[in-house]
């Protein structure tokens, strides 16, 4: 190994490894290096799962990254007829928050997202389906004396979390700015749902969570939801594919299972939205046609 880590550096002129007696790192160079390796491997990957697929057989990996709401209410059931139907598949789900996601997504290390609509995607680069409204209602412990609040500005000197990697985005920021008030303050910052779930239940900050997530069993014994006059956040769950995935059989059977587990959940009395011509897909690449009205950066 050490021999051909040196014939690729003399071929690159380059240093790719620095060695101590502490041990090995990678330079900057070796860095670079082998992000782009990786990424060849898995795009190479992509490629011979797709032709096969095309050629009729039906085997690989699907990963699919999916908030928890997602996985609550459209997973299951996806996964269910999806595996009846193509048991070769080998399918991967990763739950974490959107920004997360598109990550992944633009990097292909997931194939699917499953979560709210991002608003300002690059033209063409993802195909985009919305499955179902989403509410983000207000929610605080049980007991927190904000509970009692009937407008939004009421809320708004209280600490609140935001999830995501700064307080300059996130759900309590968009909710304010929708109605003309300036954010909050952030209490905490959180990447996961889980986290949000325990900092409001146990503390005084205030959160935002989707509407079936915070009239779950397991949530309305420590929480509260809020009910403000300006209502709640409202959203579109939707799923995201890079355009050029979006080929690849698997992914577009993959899709059409969530549309069908969303539509049940609508025969089940559960809303999830309206159809468009005559009950097929609205669909449209990001950025233009029919592509999302509402969502977070």
């Amino acid at each position: 190994m050490t021999k051909l880590i040196r014939e690729l550096e003399r071929e690159l002129s380059t240093t790719l490894l620095l060695r101590s007696t502490t041990g090995v790192i990678a330079t900057a160079q070796g860095k670079t290096l082998y992000d782009s390796a990786v990424s060849a491997d898995r795009e190479l990957v992509q490629a011979v799962e797709q032709i096969r697929q095309l050629e009729g057989r039906m085997t690989g990996t699907l990963t699919i990254g999916a908030v928890p709401l997602a996985v609550m209410l459209l997973v299951p059931e996806t996964l269910r007829t999806f595996s009846r139907a193509f048991p070769d598949i080998q399918l991967r789900i990763v739950e974490e928050l959107y920004i997360v996601q598109l990550t992944r997504l633009r990097k292909g290390e997931v194939d699917l997202a499953l979560g709210p609509l991002p608003g300002d995607l690059p033209a063409g680069e993802f195909v985009t389906d919305v499955l179902m409204p989403i509410e983000m209602v207000v929610v605080v412990r049980r007991g927190h004396p904000m509970a009692r609040a009937r407008r939004l500005g009421e809320l708004g000197q209280a600490p609140w979390v935001y999830t995501g990697a700064t307080a300059e985005s996130g759900y309590a920021k968009m909710l304010f700015e929708r109605h003309g008030l300036p954010p909050p303050p952030a209490g905490a910052l959180v990447n996961s749902t889980l986290g949000l779930l325990s900092i409001v239940a146990s503390g005084h900050c205030i959160g935002l969570l989707p509407r079936q997530i915070a009239a779950h069993a397991f949530a309305q014994p420590y929480l509260e939801t809020v009910a403000i006059e300006e209502g709640p956040l409202a959203l579109e769950l939707g799923v995201l594919a890079r355009a050029e995935s979006h080929l690849k059989p698997s992914v577009r059977q993959f899709m059409a299972h969530l549309h069908r587990a969303a539509h049940q959940l609508g025969s089940s009395g559960i809303h999830v939205g309206h159809m468009v011509d005559g009950g097929r897909w609205r669909r449209g690449l990001a950025g233009g046609g029919a592509g999302p009205r509402s969502g977070p950066t």
